[in-house]
């Protein structure tokens, strides 16, 4: 655990939007054009919301939130009274139409997330297409997003990096797709819950090799904020015995882009042949690389004339 951050007399944040939220809402002057607009709201600290963006929430006809609930206690402290609507991935395909007609009807459409940059790991990417797909002005209010933040911030290379969102909640499908970023030579983000980030790095240090320099960001902006930097198997060696909560960001430093080799295949053999049937652990590591399973097969006997 990081030391306490030391509370520091910082300004009223809420009450100074809550003066631009009045000022904006009684000014018909500083309403928008009719559309969709992309809003960025703080992944943490209240802070970080932009004038720009209170003054677009202050103004717009309806405010659609992936959680209702979540959002709430953001506009409350900002004094934004809006009407709100959900959107979300159970109920986009449905709700797009309605937002749709709104906008055609001369509305002003908000589109806000739980936390950060909408339509980024998120149906609101949908929402836009169709959008513009039918002409309207679609503007995106930029601000803070916690894959940027946690990568301006752990140290890692900046000059290329690849975005990948939430990797699959099953091994088997995870190992699978961590072992097709292998080749990528930049560093790679994703996101990951508290409840499977000790098996996600274990995964990652398994396919990826456990000496390669990562970091994982939590509680970003936050009071209890962290950035732990290490190997890939320190990491996961530590999350392993460390229970952990919040919002978290796993970073993964650049590889050398080496090609998949037979190496790569005895590695993950050798740990599923300790527990599985020969051909069991050949199913699955074929599922996992893509390769043939005659292929596979072959190296599974190769290591077991090995051992003998």
């Amino acid at each position: 655990m990081p030391p306490k951050k030391e509370k520091s007399s910082s300004p009223d944040y809420p009450q100074l939007g809550r003066t631009l939220v009045e000022a904006s809402g009684n000014d018909a002057a500083c309403k928008p054009l009719a559309g969709l607009y992309v809003v960025a709201t703080p992944i943490g600290h209240l802070g970080d919301i932009t004038l720009r963006a209170l003054a677009v929430l202050a103004q717009a006809d309806v405010i659609a939130c992936e959680d209702t609930r979540q959002s709430g206690i953001l506009l409350q402290a900002f004094g934004i009274k809006k009407p709100t609507i959900s959107y979300h991935d159970h109920n986009a395909d449905a709700r797009r139409p309605e937002i749709l007609q709104r906008i055609a009807q001369g509305e002003v459409v908000a589109l806000i997330s739980d936390a950060g940059m909408p339509a980024i790991a998120d149906p609101g990417f949908k929402l836009v297409r169709e959008c513009r797909e039918a002409g309207f002005n679609v503007t995106v209010i930029p601000g803070a997003n916690a894959a940027v933040t946690a990568m301006a911030g752990s140290g890692l290379p900046t000059d290329q990096f690849y975005f990948l969102g939430f990797l699959s909640p099953k091994s088997v499908a995870r190992k699978k797709e961590i072992l097709a970023l292998k080749p990528i030579a930049a560093t790679l983000i994703f996101y990951e819950s508290p409840q499977r980030l000790a098996a996600s790095l274990g995964d990652l240090a398994e396919v990826l090799g456990t000496a390669r320099p990562a970091a994982v960001a939590r509680e970003l902006t936050k009071f209890y904020e962290e950035m732990r930097r290490g190997s890939l198997g320190e990491l996961a060696a530590h999350y392993a015995q460390h229970e952990t909560k919040g919002e978290i960001v796993v970073l993964v430093g650049k590889g050398e882009g080496d090609e998949q080799d037979a190496g790569d295949i005895d590695a993950l053999l050798a740990e599923r042949l300790q527990q599985l049937t020969v051909r069991d652990a050949v199913a699955e590591v074929a599922e996992m690389t893509g390769q043939p399973k005659k292929e596979i097969y072959a190296r599974a006997l190769a290591l077991a004339a090995e051992k003998k």
